[in-house]
């Protein structure tokens, strides 16, 4: 499978610096003073200084399991036990979950382990990993 390339607006580039770095622990690549680069679980999260007067659009949510899920959101589909370490590393670094981790579609097609949390400039992130990957597309 070929890496994604996601390209985000933020209001503070330090800050979102720190955060995808010392929280989530990407590596950096490429900057200027305009945007990063970020390994993100072997893709590629760009993110670009946005123009101060840009406003931000409300956040929605849609029902999925019984949670409201943050939407627009990305992020990732990782294996099993590097979604448990994640998890385990996010609670101790204190993130603020949007929806804490937990199994969803227990026992059924589909079963995952999934949380969200929101980056400092209110981008939704979902990390998520399947018991069977080969449920990834299955209805």
């Amino acid at each position: 499978m070929q890496p994604f390339h996601l390209a985000i607006p933020v209001n503070d580039l330090a800050v979102c610096r720190k955060f995808y770095t010392e929280k989530l622990g990407c590596s950096e690549g490429r900057s200027s003073e305009s945007w990063v680069d970020f390994n993100f679980f072997g893709h590629q999260l760009v993110i670009h200084q946005k123009p101060s007067d840009e406003n931000s659009s409300n956040q929605v949510s849609n029902p999925v399991d019984g949670k409201d899920v943050p939407v627009p959101h990305f992020g990732v589909v990782l294996e099993w036990d590097r979604w448990t370490e994640l998890s385990k590393d996010l609670q101790r670094k204190n993130i603020d979950f949007v929806i804490e981790p937990y199994i969803r579609f227990e026992g059924a097609v589909g079963e995952q382990a999934t949380m969200f949390f929101m980056d400092p400039e209110n981008n939704a992130l979902e990390f998520k990993a399947f018991k069977n990957i080969d449920q990834l597309f299955e209805k």
